[in-house]
């Protein structure tokens, strides 16, 4: 079976509303708290998912920063990797933008996200990703009304 993991966002944590959503609902999912600066984080995932494979990754914003350079960098451990307004248009995923991978990519963003603009994300998504799915909403950067109304169980699969 998949080892299903929640990336929270930068000033989020494995308390906010999507942790609990997930944990309520996918009890043997994985959601860590992450703190400090992206490298920080970054080693910390890494130790979590040490000798792990079949991984499906969720991230949210930072946390979908995390998760795409993750997969960047473990593509033969990843299954699946769930993007909600990711991160990727900040200097740290810089390096893999010239990078592809494979395996599929489901990425969420609010067409309305002030944060992290969906007209940066999707060109460097689209050139990243081979296996992309990309699903502009009408919602925001938390996706408050998009994000408990998509398929998580086929998502998360």
């Amino acid at each position: 079976m998949s080892q299903r993991i929640f990336l929270h966002g930068l000033e989020s944590s494995n308390q906010g509303t999507k942790a609990v959503f997930f944990r309520e609902r996918y009890p043997d999912m994985l959601i860590p708290n992450f703190q400090g600066p992206f490298r920080a984080r970054m080693e910390r995932l890494e130790e979590i998912l040490a000798g792990r494979s079949d991984l499906v990754i969720t991230g949210s914003s930072y946390g979908g920063l995390m998760g795409a350079v993750f997969a960047m960098e473990n593509e033969e451990r990843e299954k699946r990797l769930v993007l909600l307004a990711p991160a990727i248009n900040l200097p740290e995923f810089e390096a893999y933008r010239t990078r592809t991978i494979d395996i599929p990519v489901r990425i969420f963003h609010g067409r309305k996200d002030p944060v992290i603009p969906i007209a940066q994300i999707e060109p460097i998504a689209r050139k990243c990703f081979r296996d992309l799915e990309f699903h502009p909403v009408e919602d925001d950067h938390f996706l408050h009304r998009t994000f408990k109304t998509l398929d998580w169980d086929r998502l998360l699969a």
